[in-house]
């Protein structure tokens, strides 16, 4: 059984085909236009905060403040409750690790804009039956159904789901 990443937590609420072909080693972003404006924002926003923190090498968190506050940073909110489900996801485990989290917050730099994010007890009993599902998902032998919605249009792997 694979550890669930918060990519795969993000992805579940985007597209569960998008999570079998990412999670069964099909990797199409490595020459996404669209990841690469992602990973250069995180790379060149809050340059003082100590960066992508390694939990049992399995989440990274874009950077904590003071062990108390969860930072996710994103270049949109085309795609918000992905998003805080993944913030939600590494406030999660870092609580079932014992750290006190308060809060998440949702950082938008190029909107100039930021989110905070509370976790309560029934999404955290939602969290772990997304987990079952991913891991079902990603256990399978083929990939879910096509959604055929607008974020396809732009998705990575937009080739192997209608070429």
């Amino acid at each position: 059984m694979k550890k669930v990443t918060g990519v795969m937590v993000y992805y579940y609420f985007v597209c569960k085909r998008k999570l079998w072909y990412f999670s069964n080693d099909l990797n199409m972003e490595f020459n996404s236009e669209l990841v690469g404006i992602g990973k250069l924002i995180d790379e060149t926003s809050y340059s003082r905060e100590k960066k992508n923190i390694l939990i049992d090498e399995t989440i990274s968190i874009d950077f904590l403040k003071d062990w108390k506050i969860v930072h996710e940073v994103k270049k949109s909110r085309k795609i918000d409750e992905a998003a805080k489900w993944q913030l939600k996801y590494y406030m999660w485990v870092l609580k079932n690790k014992g750290v006190d989290i308060e809060k998440g917050i949702l950082d938008y730099p190029l909107l100039r804009k930021r989110e905070e994010i509370i976790l309560n007890e029934q999404e955290e009993l939602e969290l772990k039956s997304v987990i079952e599902d991913i891991q079902k998902i990603i256990s399978s032998k083929l990939p879910p159904n096509t959604i055929n919605k607008r974020v396809c249009k732009k998705c990575a792997y937009y080739e192997l789901c209608y070429i």
